[in-house]
């Protein structure tokens, strides 16, 4: 029985009945919020739904108290008292608490896998870095929060698809080229630094391609025309960079169901999409180019999708890119984009309605900067080439578990700042740390229990957990799925992060109040069984956010 469920629909069928009785007014109650109170003696669980309700039913928010405290029953409920203005307690019969804990320990590993929802395929689209250059800690931030969103939801039971856009079809791969022939001929004495291409890409892992490039074929390349010579790199340049953009991703635990190339939309597919939008009377011409009728749909001006020259926009491709997503059944498309594409969501939108689609379908979740912070100072630039640090470097330095940890625990449209220190450091303070000394202490718990001949048995006493560390560990147990169904409903991950920090300070509270080894045979195996679950539930929760749960630390 999800006990805080069944608490409250009784609140709502309390306030429906009061209503009803013509005690309360028709009127809307406001979401109920239910919380565990910081003290045993306030009750198992606390509302202020009366006080939210005061004003919808023009009542002292003690009276409504009171009348909502005269319909709720249940065999479940042992009393219900109302503290100061208004807060409403529950306390529950002892049995309720034990029987939820039993009901956990019964799923075994299924617990914190929701049943599947009858919804829609839902497509997440996250990271998309061009392939040009290796990725920075932005986006690291969107490779942890995307791939963490990507597991909650699974948890919570939606069938997702995760996808990469590879952006390989526009001008950054012609000016890729453009680079690595540049360096190329400046390695072999046939050019200058100063002639390198305006938009050209500076990065010290251009001038390695380059070298590859030499150390494997010579100067074969110097004696074709520069098309074609350029063409050549054009293709060998994307394939590295592409392999260590998904080599990167790997190593960050990041992994994508498609790996999706924009030039296989060009030129049928984008095409198509936008005579179906001129067919539509969606775009018009003028002075030689095709206009999407955006401000029809809010945008603030028309936009170009085909230039005068007959080249389309990086507009015209992403609206071929999203009909094709839609086509191909997905009921709800998420895209993680940076936060300097705020401008750029509506365009998007009104491209979906002007082809017939539901724009709501497409929610865009904007991704805020990141700050690395070293001695309290701001870190701009890599050690090693001077630039953008790359996410290599940050995994280098910190580890893939608390980079991962670090990027995922504020919500996605907070700026970030990361403590490089602190996420080092092997602390109470660190908090990914905190948990996964929780996990490997757990496992040090069985290994001695294991050599003093205990184990969880078969039917463990539940109704000897009876200490208030031991109760709130059952407490923040039975939470755990809620938190799961909330963070994917709310695209929130960070409450994953949050979620596993407070289970681990439970366990370390109980860890350091009561004993396993030295007490009563029953009562230790009753407190392996609620360790062994919450080593279990810890492992689940760092398993959603990418982060590893050692045995031993």
């Amino acid at each position: 029985m999800d006990i805080k469920e069944t608490l409250l629909h009784s609140i709502e069928a309390a306030a429906e009945a009061a209503i009803k009785d013509g005690v309360f007014p028709e009127a809307q109650l406001p979401k109920i919020v239910l919380e565990v109170p910081p003290k045993k003696e306030l009750g198992d669980f606390a509302t202020n739904v009366a006080m939210q309700s005061a004003k919808a039913f023009h009542m002292n928010p003690r009276m409504i108290a009171q009348e909502l405290q005269k319909r709720i029953q249940g065999e479940w409920l042992d009393k219900i008292e109302i503290a100061g203005p208004g807060f409403i307690n529950f306390y529950l019969k002892s049995n309720v608490l034990y029987d939820g804990l039993a009901d956990i320990i019964a799923r075994g590993d299924s617990f914190g896998q929701l049943p599947a929802k009858d919804a829609e395929p839902i497509q997440i689209e996250y990271v998309s870095a061009n392939p040009t250059g290796p990725l920075h800690v932005g986006h690291g931030r969107g490779a942890a929060a995307g791939s963490a969103l990507v597991n909650v939801m699974r948890a919570a039971g939606y069938n997702v698809s995760s996808e990469y856009y590879i952006n390989d079809a526009g001008n950054q791969i012609n000016n890729l080229a453009r680079s690595v022939n540049h360096r190329y001929l400046e390695l072999l004495g046939k050019a200058q630094e100063a002639d390198f291409p305006e938009d050209g890409y500076h990065g010290a892992d251009i001038i390695d391609t380059a070298q590859r490039i030499i150390n494997k074929d010579g100067e074969k390349y110097l004696h074709m025309s520069e098309d074609e010579r350029m063409g050549i790199f054009k293709e060998l340049a994307l394939k590295e960079k592409l392999a260590a953009l998904k080599e990167d991703l790997e190593a960050f635990n990041c992994t994508f169901d498609v790996w999706f190339s924009e030039r296989t939309l060009h030129p049928d597919k984008v095409k198509a999409a936008c005579q179906q939008l001129q067919e539509n009377g969606k775009i018009y011409e003028q002075d030689g180019a095709l206009w999407l009728k955006s401000t029809d749909y809010g945008d603030d001006k028309d936009r170009v999708v085909i230039r005068d020259n007959g080249v389309p926009t990086y507009l015209a491709a992403d609206i071929a890119y999203h009909k094709d997503k839609l086509d191909r059944g997905f009921g709800r498309l998420i895209n993680i984009w940076g936060a300097d594409h705020h401008g750029y969501i509506c365009r998007v939108k009104a491209a979906i309605s002007a082809m017939g689609y539901d724009a709501e379908k497409l929610d865009v979740l904007l991704l805020q900067m990141v700050r690395l912070l070293r001695g309290g100072q701001m870190v701009k630039l890599s050690k090693r080439t001077g630039q953008t640090v790359t996410l290599a470097e940050l995994i280098e330095e910190v580890g893939t578990d608390a980079a991962r940890y670090f990027f995922i625990m504020r919500s996605m449209d907070s700026q970030l700042d990361f403590d490089l220190d602190l996420a080092k450091s092997r602390s109470n303070e660190n908090p990914v740390y905190y948990i996964q000394y929780a996990h490997a202490r757990i496992c040090s718990i069985f290994r001695q229990a294991a050599e003093n001949g205990l184990s969880v048995g078969e039917a463990p006493e539940l109704s000897l957990l009876q200490d208030d560390t031991e109760v709130a560990i059952i407490n923040k147990l039975q939470e755990y799925e809620e938190e799961i169904d909330r963070a994917a409903a709310e695209y929130a991950p960070q409450r994953i992060a949050r979620y596993a920090y407070e289970l681990a300070g439970c366990f370390h509270s109980f860890y350091n109040q009561c004993r396993i080894l030295g007490v009563d045979d029953k009562l230790a195996e009753a407190r392996l069984a609620l360790v062994n679950v919450t080593a279990h539930t810890i492992r689940h929760a760092l398993g959603i956010l990418g982060v590893s749960a050692p045995e031993k630390m």
